[in-house]
């Protein structure tokens, strides 16, 4: 055998496993799980408009308490916004309007009469970015059937869900809930103690599973970064790998933060979703640029400067979040550009994944279900969440193959070049925005 056909054998067989690589690939998946993990904070959903109440009912009354975003409140006008509550927009003398259309949009009948509002609805403190008001109402007297409908910001955004929860002062340990939407705006239940066997406790499995494939379909940061994977993907087996690592690794947390088991950080899992789709689109452009280090180098430096920010108190993102994404950046690029092992990037997809997921928990986290529900919910939604998402990579890979093979070479690069550019600065639009 010539020497040349001996060395041909060397540059083509697989890598041998690299102890070293090995270390620095866990080094920097710790290092992106570190940057999400902290104190007890709400996670949040992704560009869904959701809101939920609860209603406390208790003999002939109910407690009313709604809690739903400022950004939502915002899609009806500045002048939407509770007095005060957004500083140097509004005086604080000016009416509080939601307190006056709130109780109207989201009522309750018993017996077909409605029940009225005793008093007129308070704002009550809540987290930043959150409002949240309660009210007090009376039913007819003796009644044993109600029904709630929600008209919440239906005008205004009519791919709104709201989730309306249930419990009895008189029966505890008694619970209802039921997801609301335009097409399906009100939720009949009625007292404990009449319910027959036939009669459902609340949403349905289909009905969460539906919640789950609205979710991602609404759900544009996710959205993106599976696009991200399928320009990054040379072939379908390539593709069918990423999928299923990101899906193995969003089930997990997903299931560990609905069950309150992690409780993630929500403004840093939002920065770091965002951060993972400008990652896939820099690695995309880097690939087809010879992998030259400049991008790697200033995706680092841009991050640095990120941090810097955060110590002068420009943006709010933890100073060991940028850290935490530098030095992510720099093991991946590093082990990358020294071995070309299929499954680093899937490797990739997955750490990513961990952190979507929590992404994927703020609508369920939110409805604080009983034990008794949060099975089938947490189960037919992440199946929701599959289902879009697999939709979306059969509906996506043939069109991009497809595209391929009707352009010449020139134009194919050029339309993967200028996909992933925008793709790229979609992502870092988002990470400053969630940042700041």
């Amino acid at each position: 055998m010539t020497q040349t056909s001996l060395a041909h054998r060397r540059n083509s067989a697989p890598n041998p496993p690299n102890r070293p690589l090995v270390a620095h690939l866990w080094l920097g998946i710790l290092a992106l799980l570190a940057v999400v993990a902290g104190p007890a904070v709400e996670a949040a959903g992704h560009g869904r408009s959701v809101s939920y109440s609860s209603w406390e009912l208790d003999g002939e009354s109910a407690v009313v308490t709604l809690r739903l975003k400022l950004l939502e409140l915002s899609r009806l006008g500045p002048e939407a916004l509770p007095p005060g509550r957004v500083p140097g927009l509004r005086s604080q003398h000016q009416r509080d309007l939601p307190a006056e259309f709130l109780p109207r949009d989201l009522i309750l009948t018993a017996e077909g009469r409605p029940c009225n509002p005793e008093e007129r609805a308070q704002l009550r403190p809540d987290e930043p970015g959150w409002a949240r008001y309660e009210w007090r109402i009376r039913c007819p007297t003796n009644s044993k059937t109600f029904t709630i409908r929600s008209q919440i910001l239906l005008d205004v955004a009519p791919s709104h869900i709201h989730f309306a929860r249930v419990s009895f002062g008189d029966e505890a340990g008694q619970i209802r809930e039921q997801i609301l939407t335009e097409t399906s705006p009100t939720f009949a239940f009625q007292r404990p103690s009449i319910v027959d066997a036939n009669s459902r406790a609340g949403s349905s499995f289909g009905d969460y599973l539906d919640l789950g494939v609205r979710h991602i379909l609404s759900g544009w940061d996710h959205l993106a970064f599976v696009f991200g994977l399928l320009l990054l993907a040379t072939r379908f087996g390539e593709v069918a790998r990423l999928i299923t690592g990101f899906s193995i690794a969003h089930s997990l947390t997903l299931a560990l933060a609905v069950q309150g088991l992690v409780e993630p950080r929500a403004a840093v899992v939002e920065a770091v979703i965002a951060f993972s789709i400008a990652l896939v689109a820099i690695e995309k452009v880097w690939i087809d640029d010879a992998r030259k280090p400049a991008y790697p180098v200033a995706l680092v430096l841009g991050l640095s400067i990120l941090g810097l920010s955060t110590v002068l108190g420009v943006v709010s993102l933890p100073l060991m979040t940028c850290a935490g994404l530098a030095l992510f950046t720099a093991c991946y690029f590093g082990l990358a550009s020294r071995s070309d092992n299929p499954w680093l990037r899937v490797l990739l997809t997955f750490a990513f994944g961990l952190v979507h997921g929590f992404g994927f928990a703020g609508i369920l986290q939110q409805m604080t279900l009983p034990t008794d529900r949060l099975i089938p919910a947490l189960l037919g939604f992440n199946l929701g969440v599959e289902i879009g998402q697999i939709a979306l990579v059969l509906l996506l890979w043939p069109l991009l193959r497809w595209g391929k093979t009707v352009v010449s070479v020139t134009t194919a690069q050029w339309a993967s070049s200028v996909s992933s550019a925008g793709l790229c600065g979609l992502g870092l639009y988002w990470l400053i925005q969630r940042a700041a």
